[in-house]
């Protein structure tokens, strides 16, 4: 990383260090700590050019905050933005909602990632979209029918906005509900935003995974068993070393996803290797991994939800298999 890479590092987890506290921001009525977002977007973490009223900050450095969102599992808007905003980067009249949400304006992008679909009628739209970033929350509502990117207004009548619990707290989903809902076309579609999903939320893994076997080494090196840590026995120094293995390649991977065969890659093994990185931390804890007290198990449920975001790992190898 550069200098100026280093230090947007250094200041976002500087920043979440003093004030994100998980567990405080999932028990909110909107799942997550608006204080906090607002100091992102003063960082300047979201991929908006200057002249559109960003910081100037690119996919590189975005991907950098999501790393260390990913770390504390901090809920937050950036992964549904910075995908929104990517998708307006691509149209030539998006100044005005780039301008929002480098204001701080929660947006999300309604995409057929999961094989179903918005139908489009004279720029009116029908259909349902699961699993969809911040969807019950978000102020510019993006839904795209996979051939053109519209904007919906998401107060309007015939738009149906409604929560969906998982199993991951930390991470804000919602069924956006849509009949024929009037929306202004934006412009053509562009399928390389789903490779830019793919290679942000990569990279959020990646973090969540690190900080997994951080935690996991710090736990073997105090926990005593016949009057040695833990982390001496061979046997678990080995099992360690492979998660080792498992995050450093991760990152390779995800730091790789440039177009759609690598960021398919990334998403399949940023996947597997984070759900073996928390499956581990779990069973090298004990018992005190299953407790709500500990944070082991919200790795976990990140890890399973991560992991069929924007589709499973499957989904993604069927897909590579097709282009070899």
């Amino acid at each position: 990383m550069t200098p100026e890479q280093l230090a947007l590092r250094d200041a976002v987890r500087s920043l979440l260090d003093k004030h994100s506290d998980v567990r405080a921001a999932i028990e909110t009525p909107h799942g997550y700590d608006k204080a906090v977002w607002a100091r992102l977007c003063d960082i300047g973490v979201l991929p908006i050019p200057e002249q559109h009223g960003g910081s100037g900050a690119g996919l590189t450095e975005t991907r950098i905050a999501l790393e260390e969102l990913g770390r504390t599992l901090t809920p937050s808007p950036l992964l549904a933005s910075t995908i929104a905003a990517q998708a307006l980067l691509t149209l030539d009249n998006s100044d005005r909602l780039l301008r929002r949400i480098a204001d701080g304006a929660i947006a999300t992008l309604v995409w057929p990632w999961d094989g179903t679909g918005i139908s489009a009628t004279s720029d009116h739209l029908d259909g349902v979209q699961r699993y969809v970033l911040d969807g019950d929350l978000a102020e510019i509502l993006l839904v795209s029918d996979g051939e053109y990117l519209y904007e919906v207004d998401p107060d309007q009548p015939g738009v149906s906005r409604e929560h969906t619990p998982t199993m991951d707290q930390t991470r804000r989903l919602a069924t956006i509900s849509l009949t024929n809902a009037a929306a202004t076309r934006l412009g053509h579609w562009s399928p390389e935003i789903r490779d830019i999903a793919l290679a942000a939320l990569s990279a959020e893994q990646v973090g969540a995974a690190t900080r997994a076997l951080e935690l996991t080494v710090e736990y073997t090196k105090t926990r005593v068993q016949f009057g040695k840590p833990i982390g001496s026995f061979q046997a678990l120094k080995h099992r360690m070393a492979d998660m080792h293995v498992l995050v450093e390649t991760a990152r390779s991977a995800a730091e790789a996803a440039t177009d759609e065969v690598s960021a398919a890659v990334a998403k399949v093994y940023c996947s597997e290797a984070f759900f073996k990185v928390a499956a581990e931390m779990v069973q090298l804890h004990g018992g005190i991994a299953i407790t709500w007290e500990h944070d082991a198990h919200l790795y976990l449920k990140r890890a399973h939800g991560s992991g069929q975001l924007f589709g499973s790992p499957a989904v993604h190898l069927e897909r590579l298999r097709a282009k070899i």
